[in-house]
């Protein structure tokens, strides 16, 4: 978000604890921050088309136990550059 704040105007989450220090990332970005109401994921439409992504190189069930920083990286990598999954 630092890199190209001219694409985002808000940030919007689940209402998971982990986002419960949510006011530093809004002061550290400058970018309202909202939560979804419960159950209602269309409200996250870019996390949701994201996970979707994502489920092509990590299909549903797939354990994240040995899944490493440099394969997510990888995973990153292809889905910023559209090149096709493996």
């Amino acid at each position: 978000m630092n890199k190209m704040p001219e694409q985002f105007k808000t940030i919007t989450s689940d209402n998971g604890t982990e986002f419960h220090q949510y006011k530093k990332v809004e002061e550290a970005t400058n970018c309202p921050y909202y939560f979804a109401n419960p159950h209602h994921s269309w409200e996250r439409g870019t996390n949701e088309n994201t996970n979707g992504l994502i489920r092509q190189y990590l299909v549903k069930g797939t354990s994240m136990k040995g899944l490493t920083q440099q394969r997510c990286n990888i995973i990153a990598a292809k889905l910023n550059t559209d090149q096709e999954s493996d």
